[in-house]
């Protein structure tokens, strides 16, 4: 866990151990752990918060973290995303459906017991076609437990109204 307090829009689809989430990671310069942080990378408060206008993805599976940035996303299109799949959810008539955002990132929901589903999500990260050879591009799948649709939808709503 990081000791500096970051804030910010954020969507979690999953669980503690297995999830994807798109996040907007913005840092207080008045934060004393930023300060701190900063201090040490030798940069004022303010240079090392940034402007907080930079989207990412994260995701955990099997035990397995990372993540990556996605630069040039603007607000926009994670918030498609999250209305097109509340929307789905609202409508869920109980079958599986799919989520599509894009070249980066795909939900496959599938219905798991009463008022649930679970999601596959497929992730690919932008430089995936990188020719290097690393597997930094590497795409992912992560595969959630059941979730509630109640709580996926009052998540979904807290993150269209940070966005706003």
């Amino acid at each position: 866990m990081s000791p500096v307090a970051v804030g910010g829009p954020a969507l979690f689809i999953g669980t503690d151990t297995d999830y994807v989430a798109l996040v907007r990671p913005e840092l207080d310069p008045a934060d004393p752990g930023v300060r701190r942080a900063a201090e040490q990378a030798g940069v004022t408060a303010e240079e090392f918060a940034g402007a907080g206008d930079t989207w990412a993805v994260l995701v955990e599976h099997d035990g397995e973290g990372g993540g990556f940035e996605l630069p040039g996303v603007r607000d926009t299109e994670p918030a498609d995303l999250a209305e097109r799949l509340r929307a789905e959810l609202a409508a869920a008539t109980g079958g599986p459906f799919t989520v599509d955002g894009g070249a980066l990132l795909r939900l496959d929901a599938r219905p798991a017991g009463a008022d649930a589903y679970a999601f596959t999500a497929h992730v690919t990260p932008p430089d995936a076609d990188d020719p290097s050879g690393d597997d930094a591009g590497t795409p992912l799948t992560v595969e959630t437990g059941p979730l509630p649709v109640a709580g996926l939808l009052a998540d979904l709503d807290t993150f269209l109204g940070s966005l706003a």
